[in-house]
């Protein structure tokens, strides 16, 4: 289906390279309009096969274009004249759902369907308001299309796209029973894409149970290392990690700074610490209600709040601009993650730096980072002996 009279023409040239993918004419114009001239390495890779009908398992990290790579696919697999769910597209948080909606849903301009996202944290009633509209397509997170599922308020048993994106984070976030009945709940004729960074052994699972003879494409990282970012690290006991970050809030100064640990009670706790010493921060997390993590949001991007706590899997699909520094107040258990972390700060050309408190329980995860990272990339600060 052509766009609509009204929308805006395309501004940047159709690339060739595109269509040499298989990419159509009205794909290519909406490709255009959002400015890509060539295709990323996860879309040379995957549209080819995702346009051929094929499942796929794309391994490839965040912000590498994946939504592209299966949005055009899904996009023509839709049939606008029928007004039921024909494709699912399945992400871990409410601020990535929102992202890929957001492509989609451009798409869907120029392929003339609808999309509708249902995540967790928004009023029920708004959902059932939309649901009672209708869209071809649904993106959300597990939680809360199994919600409508349940209440009989959602059908998914027309569906012939599903996408799993994140799968990984999702996993990691306990939602893989929810995940497996969704997957069983749609029909066994579909097409079945899944992206992840990583590839653990229960993602391997989860393709062996709801995929067909899946072709697996994998893009590494153009560098192994984020440009621009200075890593530093430290050994410090866990007991004195705090005191680790007040000297180096004190003697280096710190300007806006994202600060990762690895669970929620950690993030809440260390949170509650910076407020009692004065420090301006907030923490950002998956229990935290929608419009609390908005507002959150909204004080960082602003420059008000200083210090934002967070974990790894809600960090994951923030639009989080101009950060200066990142701290791993707890040490990643990978070196991609760690890759993942350090590069929210030094981007767009600008310079930033990362802080790494390596505890005794990280020793063994240090050592698989330092060999990833090389120790050519990494500066040793030297904390002092005693704090008052």
């Amino acid at each position: 289906m052509r766009p609509s009279s009204g929308l805006p023409p395309a501004t940047a040239p159709i690339s060739e390279a595109f269509a040499a993918l298989g990419v159509d004419e009205t794909a290519l114009n909406a490709i255009a309009a959002l400015g890509y001239s060539g295709p990323t390495p996860i879309q040379a890779a995957a549209l080819p096969r995702l346009l051929d009908g094929e499942d796929l398992i794309g391994l490839a990290q965040t912000g590498t274009g994946k939504t592209i790579a299966f949005g055009i696919p899904l996009a023509r697999s839709i049939d606008p004249g029928r007004d039921e769910v024909q494709a699912v597209v399945m992400v871990p948080t409410r601020e990535l759902a929102n992202q890929v909606k957001d492509v989609i849903e451009h798409l869907g301009l120029f392929y003339g369907f609808t999309t509708l996202g249902l995540v967790g944290g928004s009023r029920v009633r708004s959902d059932l308001i939309a649901l009672e509209r209708g869209a071809q397509v649904v993106v959300g997170t597990p939680g809360r299309v199994i919600d409508h599922l349940k209440r009989g308020t959602l059908r998914l048993d027309r569906v012939h796209f599903v996408v799993l994106d994140e799968a990984d984070a999702m996993l990691d976030i306990g939602f893989a029973r929810d995940i497996d009945y969704i997957l069983r709940t749609v029909p066994k004729q579909r097409q079945t894409a899944l992206f992840s960074a990583t590839m653990p052994t229960s993602i391997a699972r989860l393709t062996y149970r709801h995929m067909r003879k899946a072709e697996t494409v994998e893009i590494e990282p153009e560098q192994r290392t984020a440009a621009g970012v200075r890593q530093f690290y430290c050994e410090v006991s866990d007991r004195e990690k705090f005191f680790a970050l007040r000297h180096i809030y004190e003697e280096h100064g710190l300007g806006r700074t994202l600060i990762f640990r690895n669970t929620k009670i950690g993030v809440d706790k260390l949170t509650d610490q910076l407020v009692a010493a004065g420090v301006h921060a907030r923490a950002i997390h998956g229990d935290l209600r929608q419009g609390q993590r908005d507002r959150v949001m909204q004080d960082f991007r602003s420059g008000d709040l200083e210090f934002l706590v967070a974990t790894n899997v809600a960090a994951r699909g923030l639009d989080i601009p101009d950060i200066e520094n990142v701290i791993n107040y707890d040490v990643p258990q990978n070196a991609e993650e760690y890759i993942h972390r350090i590069g929210r700060t030094a981007r767009a050309g600008k310079q930033g730096a990362s802080y790494s408190f390596v505890g005794e329980w990280d020793l063994d995860f240090w050592d698989v980072i330092r060999n990833e990272v090389g120790d050519e990339n990494l500066e040793y600060l030297k904390l002092p002996a005693r704090w008052d």
